[in-house]
């Protein structure tokens, strides 16, 4: 390795993982301000804490990565050239692609870092961190009733509409589902207010539920006589419920029974999974496309006819050929019929949507992990000849430029993604739009930076109006002479 090749590479890496070290930091934080709902209150050590923040922080590295090659390139760039070494190596007879020759070479290698990491860390973190999560909102259930939704809590889902008084135990508008056995919620109460009773420290939460209401379905064999008798409803001025949180707060952090998320798969896994979907979700599509065929009755529409020997009066409509009654209950068979395929086919309207939301989804995580090395190198590329351009170093200017240039990237993805879960565009293109965007950026900045012109060509547009003007000047002379 050559002399400047060792000196720009140690530049770059000094302010490179300066750059990393601060960002992770700052998006550590953020994620400690996330979720520190599910973090307080609940008891827990510090090592489960920082082993929540171990297993998070690979997440991060997809947002700080990118963002810190661009930042690294822009402030070292913009030093060498604030402090004229482009300039002394130009004269040295050394070209911008030359001086960045070395530095290409280390962003190819951290790119394939990136992939390994993104197809292996990142799953494996993200594997650990869903589960340990899911065994911490187990953890003190009675200190994590949150307003606004159901919060599960053993037999019972609680919703409250707003939590009030010492330790937030007292509760307006409580709405409880009671579980049965055999499954389903088929007993609801409701109440105007209620108080939690109990300490922290025991196994028994009482909850005092003061003007409410209870309703219980009642299960009939003969679904004919459930019409008449739906429910049964009867008043309380006070009702205590006791809630089992035993099983609750014995709860094991290591344990990794959930695998069911597109984020902890890996590449191969994934595009087994979506062939997987793929071939489920039109199995189920022809299955549902035959069985509306088949209730349309289109089968058996001409079994029983037989042209030749058949004479049917036209008259106004077909139902002019019955009696009324005959008529009515024809009509109320085909209104039944009608009805039943419409909610058939709006539910599974909702099913195939929701199918192809999660296949999209898997389609997403599999293309990031590409886009993730691929968008490393581009920016590399906007980031340098963008430096050697504004000739800035620092933590001023350059800073507000690379933040500008990541947020409209990062947005930019945010926005085609949530469009490619729905369906509304490919998710092959929502994935790579953000840097199809900055490739033809990167591609002009480092002719301009290699040509030695400015940013903007201020310049040829200004003589372009000279001229013109200068010509209107000219003939405008001309004629009055004239």
């Amino acid at each position: 390795m050559k002399i400047l090749d060792r000196y720009i590479l140690t530049s770059f890496l000094k302010t490179f993982f300066s750059v990393f070290i601060i960002l992770m930091f700052i998006f550590v934080l953020q994620t400690i301000w996330l979720y520190i709902g599910e973090l307080a209150g609940k008891d827990l050590d510090v090592e489960v804490i920082l082993k929540f923040l171990l297993y998070f922080s690979p997440k991060l590295v997809p947002l700080v990565l990118p963002l810190t090659i661009l930042v690294s390139s822009i402030m070292v760039f913009g030093a060498f050239a604030e402090n004229y070494e482009f300039a002394a190596m130009k004269s040295s007879g050394i070209s911008l692609q030359r001086a960045m020759r070395g530095l290409t070479v280390f962003i190819v290698f951290v790119s394939l870092v990136a992939y390994f990491f993104a197809n292996n860390v990142i799953p494996a973190a993200e594997f650990k961190s869903i589960n340990l999560r899911k065994n911490i909102a187990q953890l003190k259930p009675a200190m994590a009733i949150t307003e606004g939704v159901f919060n599960d809590l053993g037999d019972f889902n609680i919703k409250v509409a707003k939590k009030s008084g010492e330790n937030d135990r007292y509760l307006t508008d409580v709405i409880i589902h009671k579980k049965s056995p055999n499954g389903g919620n088929h007993t609801v109460i409701k109440a105007k207010s209620g108080e939690l009773a109990g300490s922290t420290n025991s196994d028994v939460l009482s909850l005092i539920l003061n003007e409410g209401n209870y309703y219980d379905e009642i299960m009939q064999s003969d679904y004919s006589k459930r019409a008449r008798k739906p429910f049964m409803k009867s008043y309380f001025d006070e009702y205590v419920i006791n809630i089992d949180l035993s099983n609750f707060n014995n709860v094991d952090l290591e344990d990794e029974s959930y695998s069911n998320t597109d984020g902890m798969l890996k590449a191969s896994e994934l595009r087994e999974s979506i062939d997987s979907f793929s071939v489920a979700y039109n199995t189920r599509m022809d299955q549902f496309r035959e069985n509306m065929y088949s209730r349309s009755g289109l089968r058996t529409i001409t079994r029983n006819f037989k042209p030749k020997d058949t004479t049917v009066a036209i008259g106004n409509s077909v139902l002019d050929q019955f009696n009324a009654y005959d008529g009515a209950q024809i009509t109320n068979l085909a209104l039944g019929t009608i009805n039943s395929a419409k909610a058939h086919l709006s539910m599974k309207k909702q099913e195939f949507k929701n199918s192809t939301k999660q296949l999209n989804k898997f389609e997403i995580a599999l293309h990031e992990k590409y886009v993730l090395s691929i968008a490393c190198i581009v920016l590399f590329f906007v980031g340098a000849p963008l430096g050697a351009i504004i000739r800035k170093g620092g933590m001023g200017l350059p800073m507000v430029v690379a933040i500008v240039l990541f947020l409209t990237y990062h947005f930019i993805g945010i926005f085609a993604k949530n469009s490619a879960e729905d369906g509304s565009i490919s998710p092959f293109v929502a994935t790579w739009l953000s840097t199809w965007i900055m490739l033809p950026l990167g591609i002009f900045l480092t002719y301009r930076a290699t040509t030695d012109q400015g940013l903007f060509i201020f310049g040829d547009i200004s003589d372009a109006f000279r001229r013109l003007f200068k010509k209107g000047k000219f003939g405008k002379s001309k004629s009055d002479s004239e």
